[in-house]
């Protein structure tokens, strides 16, 4: 686990909190050369070419920028389809298709870890009410072992948790070796929340930018490969959304009355997103936005992401500490 450093053990910590996740269960999990901006709005969806199976790079389209330039929102469409190897059925059924890698890379990252690797992949979810943090978990990592996964959904702070800095209930949640960890929501939650809400002082929400940079790289440096997602989704989808939950009593449970007030601060959410993209995308821990306004784009993207980051690591089964002949034939001579 990565250690506090001296910047972040000095920094004041108060007034910090983070608005309740909706918990999601459990869904699935990606590769790199290039690098270069998300497409911008446009009136067709873009569509791309490829497959599970090719080594296309999604993420040179989906990564923002890691210089410190401005994210302009507004420049990005939510209902793009960058990548994608064709409409909705063909995104499915390639879905469906790279649950068996993600699944073997899974178990070999796992494997691995029992031989020492102290390897690992922390998923960080991040958008909008309704933007599908919960569902993305159910689709893209419900096909993966538990055993080898974590997921976590970061509610409000307890008084316990308040007491601490903001980076000590994430620390804890952390990933071990050979895991997959996911984040619907995350420590981005105090710089977006306290900053909305005027939970902080502006002073203080500024300084959290460069200790989750810190954070981030220590993460990196301890093995840890972090793959940052934004689901970006348009205020006229959440309200279809919202009004969906309202609409049947299985989803009542969902809502809650302040996502109503929180669309009257869409532009102050909007404009807090672009500040924590611009200035905590790095080269180690770059931001992807995905458009989410089609569900099974998203699951397909966020999927395909994690895909590409797992080949890259390339997860070995560890040799076996054994004589493998000798064991068979004690076995085979058992009577």
């Amino acid at each position: 686990m990565a250690k506090k450093t001296t910047r972040e053990a000095k920094a004041s910590e108060g007034g910090r909190t983070g608005k309740a996740g909706k918990p999601g269960k459990a869904g699935k999990p990606g590769k790199a050369q290039k690098t270069g901006k998300p497409e911008k709005a446009g009136k067709k969806a873009r569509r791309g070419t490829g497959d599970a199976g090719d080594l296309d790079d999604l993420r040179g389209s989906l990564r923002l920028p890691t210089d410190g330039s401005p994210v302009d929102l507004a420049a990005h469409g939510t209902r793009d389809t960058p990548g994608a190897p064709g409409g909705k059925q063909v995104g499915l059924a390639d879905s469906a298709r790279m649950a068996s890698d993600l699944a073997e890379l899974q178990e070999r990252l796992w494997a691995a870890a029992t031989a020492g690797d102290r390897r690992r992949v922390l998923l960080v979810l991040q958008g909008m009410d309704t933007s599908g943090k919960g569902g993305t978990v159910k689709h893209v990592i419900g096909g993966l072992n538990p055993v080898g996964s974590r997921v976590r959904a970061f509610k409000p702070p307890t008084e316990e948790e308040r007491a601490h800095d903001f980076l000590w209930r994430v620390r804890r949640a952390l990933p071990e070796p050979g895991e997959i960890g996911i984040f619907d929501r995350s420590h981005y939650e105090d710089v977006l929340v306290a900053r909305v809400r005027h939970l902080a002082r502006p002073a203080e929400v500024g300084s959290r930018y460069g200790l989750i940079n810190d954070f981030e790289r220590e993460l990196a440096e301890d093995g840890v490969t972090v793959v940052k997602c934004f689901l970006h989704l348009s205020r006229k989808e959440q309200k279809r959304r919202l009004l969906r939950r309202l609409d049947r009593p299985d989803k009542h449970w969902k809502f809650d009355p302040s996502d109503i007030e929180d669309r009257a601060l869409w532009p102050a959410y909007q404009e807090a997103y672009e500040q924590a993209l611009q200035h905590c995308g790095t080269a180690r821990a770059p931001w992807y936005l995905v458009p989410a306004d089609r569900r099974w784009y998203r699951n397909w993207a966020v999927a395909r992401l994690l895909l590409e980051h797992l080949r890259d690591l390339d997860p070995r089964y560890p040799e076996p500490g054994y004589d493998v002949a000798e064991c068979r034939e004690r076995l085979l001579k058992e009577t």
